[in-house]
């Protein structure tokens, strides 16, 4: 206890009650959170009675992990008399504040923890390149890649609401607890976004140019329902066919060009419909990515735009286009159960 008659003690007393060290009660002193309350003739600094309770709560907010400048604000709040109904404010914003930071400590130590397994538990002759991808990829993981490689994609002019409702769906959020071969499929579509595009590539669809920004809008907004309600076959395993989804993905495409829904219509669009070897891969690394093991897949815009297509191929008959790498549509849905880019080579014509 602090038992001189005055009521006050010396630094080294304080620091002995307190359980710290006298070093440990001068840096708290020199950033004003605990102020002497006066000098003795030697120049000593002397405390005050309440100056154990407030080293003790200092040292309480300091264990939380709370900054000094954090914990100043907290005590000028107490100190202030009148801020009685706002105490507790930059307490809570603090320990708020450590928590967010907190979860992105925990999320980055998991995504290295899986990490660290997936290195382990593969066979020698393939790590190198797994540490290669691993490597390349931020910890905890960052989406903005991702993000920039579809801007990149869609018009330069495409109303915001437009792009920001599309990359709500394209870009996946990275699992908070990843398994092994989560971090490996992420890692991979992290270096599918950043590799350059093949030479034979068009860095923009045909559809964005002759549709126009607001036009590709339209187009994306109305294959959003028709996923959505393909989706829901898909769930229940239903083969594509004819009906409501199917009617909805050639409206976004007439709605685009601003053409009319006909059967040669259709016809076109099955034959001119065609596969994209990087977007396919990139939707099947997305599902790899938000799949936890043993899970079935949710549909995906890829796989969703497979089944239609297939719907659209079988009420047509036409022959499905080929792609990048002479792969059909269909081929491609049986090999996997992804997706390609939602755009006709060239808009049918009516």
């Amino acid at each position: 206890m602090i038992t001189p008659d005055d009521g006050r003690c010396g630094i080294g007393e304080l620091a002995e009650q307190a359980g710290v060290t006298v070093k440990t009660v001068r840096f708290y002193s020199d950033r004003g959170l605990l102020p002497e309350a006066s000098r003795s003739a030697g120049g000593h600094r002397r405390y005050g009675p309440e100056a154990l309770d407030r080293l003790r709560l200092i040292r309480s907010l300091r264990a939380l992990g709370l900054s000094v400048p954090e914990v100043g604000r907290i005590l000028d709040e107490e100190d202030d008399p009148c801020g009685a109904d706002a105490v507790g404010g930059a307490l809570e914003a603090a320990v708020a504040g450590r928590l967010r930071e907190l979860g992105s400590e925990l999320r980055a130590l998991r995504w290295r923890e899986a990490a660290l397994r997936l290195v382990q538990e593969c066979a020698p002759g393939e790590r190198p390149d797994r540490l290669r991808l691993i490597g390349a990829a931020s910890v905890p993981p960052s989406t903005a890649p991702l993000v920039r490689f579809w801007r990149g994609w869609l018009p330069p002019r495409m109303p915001a609401r437009s792009t920001g409702a599309f990359l709500e769906v394209a870009v996946p959020r990275p699992p908070d607890d990843p398994a092994p071969a989560q971090v490996l499929a992420f890692a991979r579509l992290n270096a599918l976004v950043l590799a350059p595009c093949p030479g034979t590539a068009r860095p923009q669809p045909e559809a964005h140019r002759v549709a126009g920004a607001r036009g590709a809008a339209v187009l994306y907004e109305g294959l959003a329902e028709a996923y959505e309600l393909a989706g829901v076959h898909m769930r229940r395993d239903r083969p594509p066919g004819p009906g409501e989804a199917l009617d909805g993905f050639v409206a976004a495409y007439t709605s685009a060009y601003g053409v009319r829904d006909t059967p040669d219509f259709r016809r076109r669009l099955a034959r001119q419909l065609p596969a994209d070897p990087r977007i396919d891969r990139y939707w099947e690394l997305v599902a790899e990515v938000t799949t936890p093991p043993g899970r079935r897949p949710e549909p995906s815009p890829g796989s969703a735009h497979d089944w239609l297509l297939a719907a659209l191929l079988g009420e047509t008959g036409a022959p499905p286009a080929t792609g990048g790498q002479g792969t059909s549509p269909r081929q491609s849905n049986r090999r996997r159960s992804s997706g390609r880019g939602p755009y006709a080579e060239r808009p049918p014509g009516p």
